[in-house]
């Protein structure tokens, strides 16, 4: 059994669409949850804290340097979450399962879709890193996914992110990739596209 710290939401319809949130580096819990609740009003809403402190920021695996991941504790905290997704997907028959994750937590929701891929319907991930070649996934056929990124980036270089869309493209997965001129940080447009890309998922109200 997984043991993440984690905030939820309550009171949403069984069938509601599950929303997974992760935040990035010296975020927690709380860095996403309630924006998460604006940009899907009506869903599921978890969100785990990362387990790993790097100089006391949480993260949600090990790294030796910038860009430089410890793979072995990367693919144990990859299947860590994943039992926790599936722990807390127990009972429940929603809609749709969907994620997002900004910087390092885009990376382990994009590890546990390398991984995992029957777990999320949908993903947005927020100026990831992925400095590796995922393995061929034929079961990403017909996902969705938001990659939003900084042309100017430091931390995620540009022709990184192009890689890992394409990665995504190639196993047949519905990719948007959405620029904008910055850097590592997020802006106003990239919320308002997630927001455009989650509205097949929103909840109907009376």
């Amino acid at each position: 059994m997984s043991d993440y710290l984690f905030r939820e939401s309550k009171g949403a319809d069984a069938q509601a669409p599950v929303f997974f949130v992760f935040h990035g580096t010296g975020g927690d819990e709380n860095q996403f949850f309630d924006l998460a609740g604006k940009l899907l009003a009506g869903a599921h809403v978890i969100a785990p804290r990362g387990d790993v402190s790097e100089a006391g920021a949480l993260r949600y695996f090990r790294r030796t340097g910038e860009g430089v991941y410890d793979m072995d504790d990367l693919a144990l905290r990859t299947s860590n979450m994943a039992e926790f997704a599936r722990e807390r997907l127990e009972g429940v028959s929603p809609s749709a399962v969907i994620g997002l994750g900004y910087s390092n937590g885009a990376n382990i929701l994009a590890s546990v879709l390398f991984e995992h891929p029957e777990i999320f319907d949908a993903a947005v991930l927020m100026h990831p890193l992925i400095p590796f070649a995922p393995p061929p996934r034929p079961e990403l056929v017909g996902k969705r996914l938001l990659i939003t990124a900084g042309r100017r980036d430091p931390i995620g270089p540009a022709a990184a992110t192009q890689d890992l869309a394409d990665y995504f493209s190639g196993q047949g997965a519905a990719v948007d990739l959405f620029w904008h001129d910055g850097g590592h940080e997020l802006r106003q447009e990239e919320f308002l596209k997630t927001a455009e890309f989650l509205k097949p998922y929103r909840v109907a109200t009376a």
